[in-house]
């Protein structure tokens, strides 16, 4: 795992990080590492997640995921961190186990995929760790009718993942299901190197173990300066171009495969920053398919986004075949990957030809091992950076608020928060 922050110095960038400015912060990044490694030591809540690549349990999650070694697709059913890291990998890598989502309550595709997957070959987790998730167990309701209505028995081909007690313990414990346990300690956006996200991976074939191995190989790089370790360069970084007026991260990963992993990225940084009127504002893109689309307002709008380019510099290649068409001959005999790169070079030259702060991180393959890399990166990044805006970086009151409203309307219980619906302002244009 590879950080370059040469592009978002301000010999080059404006917003810039002056380079004495880097060696003042790594005095409070030696700070925010000890504090950090006494939280993972103390195994407190939010900093025990930096210790799943060697708590995690591999072999507890094959076990329970055995019986359904002949699926031929995994449904996760959960909603944020419950499922965005799952996905993450699923759609990193590739399997003929087919690996869908429901992560969202939209009735119509709700009702388009359970349509569309045989669902008497598909192995079903349930993922929430109170059991009470209001989307999830709406989802999963939904999933188990659509399975009784096909004939199916679906406590054949169900599997929860959930905390010690609530609606989906039970519903294990009165119907005999495989579960899983929510490791304590861990925020659910952080939860992907645990029983939360790799579950899914063990049924689709993936080799788990590479994941936390290269997650560890980033955790042992954790030190008290930016300069030995990738994870806290990158978190120190962007912090320091927040402070600077950068207040949105561009994720821009140049691989589809690693589209899932923007979106991952996002809540991550949004949820865990976004505190005390502070934290950058997460934007999902896509190299090159963004060069086309958002590449107009980084380079030439307001000046206040950096951008994160994701690239892995090893990849399987596809030919370019050769042509005669007018003005196309120069791509005759190329490589797709080759002009991935190019296009890649090419972005990352034109934001700093014209003073727009830029990131780059790389690994070396988009597999298990980099994957787990990359992922452990960004959390440990993600902490670091909370130790220096000073927040709460573990909880989420603003998210909570939500729920509680929502919860009223439906009727299930009685909140405050459902009243102030009641009182939205209208200005409305027919």
């Amino acid at each position: 795992m590879r950080v370059d922050l040469g592009n978002a110095l301000d010999t080059v960038a404006s917003p810039g990080i002056p380079r004495d400015a880097l060696d003042r912060l790594d005095e409070r990044v030696a700070d925010a590492h000890e504090r950090i490694e006494t939280g993972r030591e103390n195994h407190e809540h939010g900093y025990e997640s930096l210790n799943l690549p060697q708590t995690t349990d591999a072999d507890e999650i094959r076990t329970a995921v055995e019986s359904f070694a002949d699926a031929e697709t995994v449904l996760t059913v959960g909603i944020g961190g419950s499922a965005l890291g799952a996905a993450t990998l699923a759609h990193g890598l590739e399997s003929d186990v087919d690996a869908y989502f429901l992560d969202n309550v939209d009735p119509e595709h709700v009702s388009s995929l359970l349509d569309s997957i045989s669902l008497s070959d598909t192995a079903v987790n349930v993922v929430s760790r109170s059991g009470t998730t209001a989307e999830t167990l709406a989802n999963f309701l939904a999933v188990r009718d659509a399975m009784e209505s096909d004939g199916v028995d679906w406590t054949e081909q169900t599997f929860v993942t959930t905390g010690e007690e609530g609606n989906l313990r039970n519903l294990a414990e009165r119907h005999d299901l495989p579960a899983l346990d929510v490791p304590d300690g861990v925020p659910g956006r952080f939860s992907v190197l645990s029983t939360v996200g790799l579950a899914c991976a063990a049924i689709q074939g993936h080799d788990i173990d590479a994941v936390l191995s290269g997650a560890q190989a980033e955790a042992n790089r954790l030190s008290g300066s930016l300069f030995d370790s990738p994870a806290y360069a990158y978190g120190t970084a962007c912090y320091a171009l927040d402070e600077r007026g950068a207040g949105i991260n561009a994720m821009m990963p140049y691989a589809e495969s690693l589209e899932t992993f923007a979106e991952w990225y996002a809540q991550l940084w949004a949820e865990s920053l976004g505190k005390d009127g502070l934290g950058q504002t997460p934007v999902r893109a896509l190299g090159a398919t963004d060069q086309h689309s958002q590449l107009q307002l980084y380079r030439a709008g307001p000046r206040d986004k950096m951008v994160t380019f994701v690239r892995p510099t090893e990849r399987e290649d596809c030919a370019i075949p050769e042509t005669d068409l007018p003005g196309l001959e120069y791509l005759g005999g190329q490589n797709l990957g080759t002009l991935l790169d190019a296009e890649f070079e090419a972005t990352e030259a034109s934001l700093a030809e014209s003073s727009q702060p830029s990131v780059r991180l790389e690994i070396d393959r988009v597999d298990e091992y980099g994957l787990g890399e990359l992922l452990y990166c960004l959390e440990a990044s993600c902490v670091l950076a909370g130790e220096l805006y000073n927040v709460e970086t573990f909880i989420q009151p603003a998210v909570e608020w939500g729920k509680r409203a929502a919860r009223g309307l439906l009727g299930g219980g009685d909140f405050d928060e459902a009243d102030s619906v009641a009182d939205k302002s209208t200005l409305v244009i027919e």
